[in-house]
């Protein structure tokens, strides 16, 4: 079947992974609101690729608050070493999920996957968003100049969240962007759509699968 993350431990404060280069422990950091005047949403790179299909799930317009997920990497006598964005969640309705579901875009068929594949984004630019296809189209009319003065000048110097850039495009319909930092850098980054008993939308989530699978 196709790849799915064990998000229901990986979205734990305080839970922790082990590997060879050492120890990954998890914090959450609430962030945003995250501003969808359409309800629809977009995972992507939005330095190189705004111009990305929106998923084909969507959900009730309005405001809904973002929650990045980071490791702190820890070397064997507890000194964190490093700092990464495990996964970027939207959260859509406070209800426990108890299931997920694969976050397709466009004519992309689930059927159409082997064992252990996913759909994702690619990330060229280590940065990765979920936000309204309003906010989106600004950015594709954006000259390099000016993305790089919001999102690459606008980087903070340090911080709990790296990469964390907030913008508000003018024109948007309100809409905004919040980056991260993706991972461990470039790659194809999977979204799923967590859902409550009753089928609703609980959250969107992107895995920059950055600790170790377990599998």
């Amino acid at each position: 079947m196709p790849y799915t993350p064990d998000l229901d431990r990986l979205l734990t404060p305080g839970g922790r992974w082990t590997d060879e280069h050492g120890s990954y422990v998890m914090e959450v950091h609430p962030v945003g609101p995250v501003v969808l005047p359409s309800g629809r949403v977009i995972g992507c790179d939005p330095l190189v690729c705004p111009e990305s299909e929106p998923f084909t799930v969507a959900v009730p317009p309005g405001s809904y608050p973002a929650r990045v997920w980071v490791a702190a990497v820890l070397r064997e006598d507890g000194a964190e070493v490093d700092r990464r964005v495990a996964a970027l969640e939207l959260v859509i309705r406070e209800a426990r999920t108890v299931g997920w579901e694969m976050a397709v875009a466009g004519d992309q068929d689930m059927a159409a996957l082997d064992a252990d594949d996913y759909f994702g984004y690619g990330v060229d630019s280590g940065t990765g968003t979920l936000a309204d296809p309003a906010a989106m189209a600004v950015l594709e009319t954006w000259d390099h100049d000016r993305v790089e003065d919001v999102f690459i000048a606008g980087l903070p110097a340090d911080g709990p969240v790296p990469g964390l850039v907030i913008a508000e495009p003018d024109g948007a319909d309100g809409a905004n962007v919040v980056t991260v930092s993706s991972g461990w850098g470039d790659g194809c980054y999977g979204t799923w759509i967590g859902r409550d008993a009753d089928g609703g939308v609980t959250s969107f989530v992107t895995d920059f699968m950055v600790v170790p699978d377990p599998r």
